[in-house]
Formats: C-alpha cells, sequence, structure tokens
C-alpha cells in the first residue's frame, strides 16, 4: 500500500474546501495537508481545524512569498492550486522546478507567458524529476458528459461534423463573477478564460480533437455602470452592504451566509479583499455576453455561446455528426427566486426553486441516427456536486485515475488547448479578427514543439 502523501495548498478560497475535506474524511487515507499558502491568515485560520481532522495537527502557515520556504521546510509530495487564476502559473512552475507534483484548478493560467513558462516547466520535469501536473477539468467526470463522450467514441452519430454549444449563467451565479476578482481580465483572463476554459475543454475531450482558429463577439452588455444607467438605473454604491435597498436581487449579503462570512467578511482586514462589489458599478472590464467559432483540426467547427444573466441555469449542447446527431440539455437551477441566493447550482439544488413546470430541473440526452425516430439515453447522476462527479475526480486526484478507457484525467496539454481558445477569443474581441492558435507559438499536443519567436510575436 502506498503510504499516504503530504499536500500542501495554494489558495485558501471557497473552492478549497473540496479538496481540504476530501483529505480530512473520505481521502484522508491518500494523504494529509501540512501547509496552506495565501495572502489572507484569517482564511487558512478558517480552514486550520477541518484539516486537522486526518492527523490531529494544523497545517503550518505560509505567505505568498514563503513559498520557497515552505517547499523547504515541509517538502510535500504535491501542491494542490485553488489561488485565483493569474497566480497560477507562479505556483505550477515553482513546484515543478522543484520535483513537486501539482494538482492545478482550471483554468491552468491566464496568459501566454503563464502557459509558455508551464510547458517549459513540464518539459523540464518530465526528462528530470517526473513530477506530473493534473488540472482538474470536473465536468469531464460528470456522468451525463461521460456519457457524451462515450456516445460520439460508438460511431453512432459518425464523424462529428459540428458543435452547437449553448451555457447559460443566471443572475445570481453569474451575477456573482462580476463582483468578486474576476471581474478584472488581468486576474481572470475574462469569462472566456475563467468559466468558458470548462466548455472547451469538454469539447476538446468529447471530440478527440485539437481546435485551431477562433473568431469571437461579444461585450459587457448588462452588468455594469453604464448599461445599468441606459435601462434607467441611479447611482449604486461601491459595495452591496452599503445598499439601503435591501430587497435588492443583486445585492449580497455576506453577513448572512456563514461561509462567505467567515472567509471573506471577518478576514477583510488581512488582505483588503472586498467579495460583495456591486454589479452594476464602474470598474468592470470583463464580457457578459459572448460568441465564438471554433475551427477544428478534424474538420469540425462549434458554435458557441455565454450568457451570464440568464433567468436560468444550465447548458444545451446539439452534435452533429455523419449518421445523426446528439443532444443534451442540462437545467440545473430552473429559475431564481430573488429572495433566495445558492451561488453555484451544480453544487447543492435549492429545494425552494425545484420543480417547476414550464423548466424542470434535470438531464435529457437524446440520440437520433439518419432515418430513425430519437431515443432518450438514460442517466444514472451520483449524489454531490456535478451529478457526482466531483467525488469520482477526488479519486482520480488522490487515488489514481487507474484503467479509464474515457480518459478523464486531464495533464498540461489539456489546459493549454482549452486555455489557448479562451485566450484567442480575448484577442479576436480585441482585433475583430479570427486567430490561429498556432501563431502563439504553443505546442496544442503534448510534445510537439513550440517557438518562442512566434509566441513572443503576440
Amino acid at each position: 500500500m502506498q503510504a499516504p502523501k503530504k499536500y500542501a495548498l495554494a489558495g485558501t478560497g471557497s473552492r478549497a474546501q473540496m479538496y481540504i475535506d476530501a483529505l480530512s474524511g473520505s481521502h484522508r487515507d491518500a494523504g494529509r495537508v501540512v501547509a496552506f499558502v495565501d495572502t489572507n491568515e484569517h482564511r487558512m485560520a478558517h480552514y486550520d481545524s477541518h484539516a486537522a481532522l486526518a492527523s490531529g495537527t494544523a497545517p503550518l502557515h505560509y505567505t505568498p512569498d514563503r513559498l520557497g520556504e515552505m517547499f523547504d521546510v515541509e517538502r510535500p509530495d504535491a501542491l494542490v492550486v485553488t489561488s485565483p487564476d493569474f497566480t497560477h502559473a507562479h505556483y505550477v512552475t515553482e513546484a515543478l522546478a522543484r520535483g513537486v507534483d501539482v494538482v492545478c484548478e482550471k483554468p491552468l493560467t491566464t496568459s501566454v507567458e503563464g502557459l509558455r513558462s508551464i510547458v517549459d516547466a513540464a518539459d523540464a520535469a518530465a526528462r528530470t524529476s517526473g513530477a506530473k501536473l493534473v488540472v482538474t477539468f470536473n465536468y469531464r467526470y460528470s456522468p451525463r458528459n461521460a456519457a457524451i463522450r462515450e456516445i460520439i467514441a460508438s460511431g453512432q452519430i459518425g464523424k462529428v461534423t459540428s458543435v452547437h454549444f449553448e451555457w447559460c449563467l443566471d443572475t445570481v451565479h453569474g451575477a456573482d463573477y462580476f463582483r468578486r476578482w474576476h471581474r478584472n481580465k488581468a486576474n481572470s483572463g475574462g469569462l472566456l478564460v475563467h468559466k468558458s476554459t470548462h466548455h472547451f475543454d469538454l469539447v476538446n475531450w468529447w471530440l478527440g480533437d485539437v481546435p485551431e482558429t477562433v473568431y469571437a463577439q461579444g461585450g459587457l452588455r448588462f452588468y455594469g455602470a453604464v448599461n445599468a444607467a441606459e435601462r434607467g438605473g441611479g447611482p449604486r454604491p461601491q459595495l452591496s452592504r452599503d445598499n439601503p435597498d435591501r430587497a435588492d436581487p443583486f445585492n449580497l449579503d455576506l453577513a448572512a451566509d456563514p461561509k462567505l462570512r467567515a472567509l471573506y467578511l471577518e478576514g477583510e482586514s488581512d488582505d483588503g479583499y472586498l467579495r460583495d462589489r456591486d454589479v452594476f458599478t464602474e470598474g468592470i472590464d470583463i464580457e457578459d455576453n459572448l460568441s465564438l467559432v471554433v475551427g477544428y483540426r478534424g474538420g469540425a467547427s462549434m458554435a458557441y455561446t455565454l450568457v451570464a444573466h440568464s433567468p436560468w441555469e444550465g447548458y444545451r449542447v446539439a452534435i452533429n455528426g455523419t449518421e445523426g446527431r446528439l443532444e443534451i440539455e442540462v437545467v440545473e437551477r430552473g429559475s431564481v427566486a430573488p429572495d433566495r441566493h445558492t451561488l453555484d447550482p451544480s453544487a447543492a439544488v435549492d429545494p425552494h426553486l425545484a420543480g417547476a413546470a414550464a423548466r424542470p430541473e434535470g438531464t435529457l440526452v437524446r440520440v437520433q441516427r439518419l432515418w430513425e425516430p430519437a431515443r432518450i439515453v438514460e442517466i444514472h447522476e451520483g449524489e454531490g456536486g456535478h451529478g457526482g462527479g466531483d467525488a469520482i475526480l477526488l479519486d482520480d486526484v488522490f487515488r489514481g485515475p487507474g484503467v479509464d478507457p474515457l480518459h478523464r484525467q486531464a495533464g498540461w496539454g489539456d489546459g493549454v488547448r482549452s486555455v489557448l481558445v479562451g485566450i484567442a477569443g480575448n484577442e479576436s474581441l480585441r482585433t475583430g479578427q479570427a486567430v490561429r492558435l498556432a501563431d502563439f507559438g504553443l505546442p496544442l499536443v503534448e510534445g510537439e514543439a513550440h517557438t518562442a519567436e512566434k509566441a513572443g510575436a503576440r
């Protein structure tokens, strides 16, 4: 039996909880957390009692400027990266350079420069220490998405010719990106990188293909001060807590949510991070409506749209092939009540919103071959986030994927491809032109050569 590993964790915001709870509970046999790295002492202290359940000893705390000291003193076997997106490349490359395995939340990073540094570090680690980088695309592990991969691979719809992909973020989950650090593209890469990376990876994985060209349109059309004023709205306070209209459905009451209060409101004095910025104020430079056309090496194309102010949350995908068509519709939250806020609908369904007859929550997968009637594909989903996918991902990360014909565990090449589609989309928004991914000078497949000269051109 393999000895339990020592894990360090960079970033102790809300996403960290899944990993900390796993290593202190369901996966405590696989390892324990020995160190936290964060700018905020309060958030690290908040998780101490969770992480100590496995060993009885709380992890030691390190600020990011003491990262090297953490590696030297704690000697972790692996680093889990759940920090803000723009910091990922630093943590990933430092760990790989020291021969430490990395488990990185999506997106892999937010810039071409960050991708290049990660690719170089991963190449060097492969030749020397053998340190491994895993990118945690949890949507791959959702049973409904795994079923799509299986159906395409089986040949039921023939060779894929085109994909139509629509993702709807509702006015609770979607709005939240416009009050947090994500509202600035320098931090998150915008929704094309932070959020859509999930979706681009799904299609890359479903098709087993490589994206090559991107053309994008979009903008900030709902959130922000200008849009609010155009719809007749008056001045807004900078923070939700200062809004005198407590019934405003776009308010976020940090004090009323135990987790948000403990992680963010009570920790503001440590680093000044404000979690409840108003979504209709100045300073937002990311888009809330996005449309892309993506061309693939194998000949297929994708039409992709994302809206961040929908009245319901979920996605619709249609995949056309030479022998038929595959469709999936997922309603994660059928509607949003103005007085009930569960930020992530995939994590826990709000019972007060379930059961609407016109838009029932759930999953529908339909296959229709040419000259045949449509048939429904039954999907068996589990408990927990992403239809039980989070639990499968944690097994994969902490115990190993074993024999997986679906190849769900993602490496750095998968991370690079998904991020580059988003980066290319941002470049296309800026220039109004189609963008070739090869022009960034990065390998689109692990093992392909890349040139810094090409990458430096952008």
